[in-house]
């Protein structure tokens, strides 16, 4: 049988384990049968956000849900050219989740929380954003997950980064800052983007001494989650 995955907006998705065996993920079941209310039989889609996916027909076995297998999918293809954003979390948590959303449904590869001096939001619920970033995820029917990082001082994150395919997005218009369109094509670049009150000068000298290039996002002023959407949108963009 050639296995075909044709996405489509009625294709039902899920979260679980493909290896060693399909397992769909418990919240997921309960979802399916008190939420969604769906029948025994029915035709779903389980991936393990790895690249990897099962189809098959739903199996009711008291409260469990099952699998019965048409056909796994290993190794699918993942989205290129990939992209890591560091990002400040906002005073106002939902800006950021919004910021979560928005890019994994554009593809987003990779982010990365961090604390820098003007951060004001020091503590954040990483699990509540990986638990939106799975469902932003099935929601855009995404094969592969993105990684969501727990929250990184500023000073600890820029330690192994690779100024060739970093850049900074900062508000800073006496310093010299490149045009987004004018950065080459990568196959995989990471962007910091600051907290409400940007980043500091004694951060963006620690950036420059680093060789990381900064970058104009345009003319206007993008508040912190903005920023991460606008440059989401660039990248999705370019895998087209």
């Amino acid at each position: 049988m050639t296995f075909v995955i044709l996405k489509s907006i009625d294709m039902k998705l899920f979260f679980g384990q493909i290896f060693p065996e399909i397992q769909i993920d418990s919240d997921e079941q309960q979802h399916i049968t008190k939420v969604l209310r769906m029948r025994e039989g029915e035709e779903i889609f389980v991936t393990d956000g790895n690249g990897n996916i099962a189809n098959g027909n739903l199996v009711f076995e008291g409260k469990k849900v099952s699998l019965n297998i048409s056909e796994i999918k290993e190794n699918l293809p993942g989205f290129s050219p990939k992209l890591h954003i560091a990002i400040a979390p906002t005073k106002n948590i939902d800006r950021i989740e919004f910021f979560v959303e928005k890019a994994v449904e554009m593809g987003i590869s990779e982010i990365s929380l961090i604390l820098t001096e003007k951060t004001e939001r020091k503590n954040i619920n990483i699990d509540k954003l990986r638990k939106q970033a799975i469902a932003a995820s099935k929601q855009s029917l995404r094969f592969h997950f993105p990684k969501v990082n727990d929250l990184t001082r500023f000073s600890d994150f820029i330690k192994n980064l690779d100024s060739g395919n970093t850049f900074v997005a900062h508000c800073n218009e006496n310093l010299e800052r490149i045009n987004l369109n004018d950065i080459p094509n990568l196959e995989s670049c990471t962007f910091l983007i600051g907290p409400e009150g940007d980043f500091s000068d004694k951060e963006i000298k620690l950036l420059a001494d680093k060789g990381i290039k900064a970058v104009s996002l345009g003319n206007q002023r993008l508040r912190t989650e903005t920023a991460g959407v606008f440059v989401a949108a660039w990248n999705y963009n370019k895998m087209f």
